[in-house]
């Protein structure tokens, strides 16, 4: 196994559980696939969290984000050509993570779009992803050595 599930084996019970809450979060979100995974990428951002970073850029392409919009939220910033729920999902995701507090003006454009409902999942998926970058970075868990690279040129 690579990734976070190494180290979860060493508490099986407490990690069971919380992949558990992962499988149901992705199942039952009201997020879809691309802001899942712009919010995932930001949160991976701040925590420079080398193989999350490594391991969901391929996962957003799949859902959809060009490999300058996945380098631009590897590397912490806004991309261009965001969707407007994107957009308010990544400005909420990288305030939160990295000031942990929330503008009133961040806050009421991810409302607007998300409601109470979606901020909630959105909050969710934020704290699953900031206790897996917890577990890689803890854990030193690298990056394997033939990655495919996305540069900030690159188009998909």
């Amino acid at each position: 196994m690579i990734g976070a599930f190494n180290a979860t084996l060493y508490s099986p019970e407490i990690c069971g559980s919380f992949l558990a809450l992962q499988k149901l979060e992705e199942e039952q979100t009201s997020l879809t696939k691309r802001t899942r995974q712009v919010v995932i990428l930001t949160v991976g951002s701040v925590w420079k969290a080398p193989y999350e970073l490594y391991a969901h850029s391929a996962i957003a392409a799949n859902a959809g984000l060009t490999a300058k919009q996945i380098a631009s939220l590897a590397a912490g910033r806004s991309p261009e050509g965001l969707r407007v729920e994107e957009l308010a999902a990544q400005r909420f995701t990288h305030q939160l993570v990295s000031e942990h507090a929330i503008d009133d003006d961040i806050y009421a454009a991810a409302q607007g779009v998300f409601g109470d409902e979606g901020l909630v999942e959105m909050l969710v998926l934020i704290g699953c992803y900031l206790s897996v970058c917890a577990l890689l970075n803890a854990f030193a868990v690298p990056v394997p050595k033939e990655r495919p690279t996305i540069h900030e040129g690159d188009a998909q």
